[in-house]
């Protein structure tokens, strides 16, 4: 594809807690735009305060926030599967849509691997479950996973985060599957987008302070008993509980914690998680890491002269 053909597309991107959310409303009514959810959980409907997911309602099939249409929000329940590649799949059909209706598409969230995908095209293979290994390989501790993975595929850093157990076994799901090298599989193809990717930095100590006040709010708004409802509703193994801040919950529910314990491993996991979305992120040096919003706003002007609609 050409590169005057090349579809814009801003990316919002940054860890968790970090503003990426109230910041991209404000750019998308400034610049016309539309945005393409990119946080792995609130795609699933009914888990609205654990992942905090800005309160919206669907009109005429699209989730429409504080005046802006958000697209790839409430499109799963939260027993069902969502893999990456249908995520980049539905994330391009988005994008394209906005920009065919004359508005500028923006990708927002934290999910590394999903931004990862879009941007960079990545071509992932479909490999079937495996259910057998995935059980053997859960009773495993996360650090022998990894190094697991490590010894058969060293490339493969440069795709997984390596604290996300989940990832890990279905990269070894998929190697066994195909007998092939995780990073030799998962390859990047022709570009689609001409992309603008903005990163929002947080001290470390701001980022505590945002992550703790955001529990309590949650806490406040009623996410124990969002939590038990879903709880009793699926799976406790439902892959939208999975999620920090539901997991701590359920295990509370099932006596394995304090209530005292669980909102402080909320709080941690949280913050580590922040951590690990940052390391992955810095992997990136396209990423330009902005200040302020007045910067925001003319790295975005700049990037519209260059790429007219």
């Amino acid at each position: 594809m050409d590169k005057e053909k090349l579809i814009p597309l801003v990316v919002v991107l940054g860890p968790t807690a970090s503003g990426k959310t109230s910041l991209s409303i404000k750019l998308a009514k400034k610049f016309n735009g539309e945005i393409i959810n990119a946080d792995s959980r609130q795609i699933y409907r009914e888990m609205n305060i654990g992942t905090a997911k800005i309160p919206g309602k669907m009109i005429r099939g699209k989730y429409v926030a504080l005046g802006v249409v958000h697209h790839l929000i409430d499109i799963k329940n939260p027993s069902q599967k969502f893999s990456v590649q249908l995520y980049k799949n539905l994330a391009v059909k988005s994008a394209r849509d906005i920009f065919k209706r004359g508005k500028l598409p923006f990708l927002v969230g934290g999910t590394g691997l999903y931004i990862k995908a879009v941007v960079d095209n990545l071509n992932i293979p479909k490999i079937k479950a495996d259910w057998q290994l995935r059980e053997k390989l859960e009773k495993k501790s996360l650090e022998v996973l990894a190094k697991i993975l490590i010894k058969k595929d060293p490339d493969v850093l440069r795709f997984i985060d390596l604290k996300n157990k989940r990832r890990i076994i279905r990269a070894l799901e998929v190697m066994s599957g195909s007998n092939k090298k995780f990073s030799e599989l998962r390859t990047i193809g022709e570009p689609i987008f001409s992309v603008l990717e903005l990163g929002i930095e947080a001290e470390k100590n701001t980022l505590k302070k945002n992550i703790s006040s955001r529990l309590k709010q949650q806490l406040n708004t009623g996410l124990e008993k969002e939590v038990e409802k879903l709880y009793k509703k699926y799976n406790f193994k439902a892959p939208g509980l999975q999620a920090i801040g539901y997991q701590e919950f359920i295990k509370y529910f099932q006596h394995h914690f304090t209530k005292d314990e669980a909102l402080g491993l909320i709080g941690q996991n949280t913050l580590n998680y922040a951590k690990r979305q940052m390391t992955w992120f810095k992997k990136d040096k396209r990423i330009k890491w902005v200040h302020s919003e007045k910067q925001v706003e003319r790295l975005i002007k700049i990037f519209i002269n260059k790429n007219p609609r």
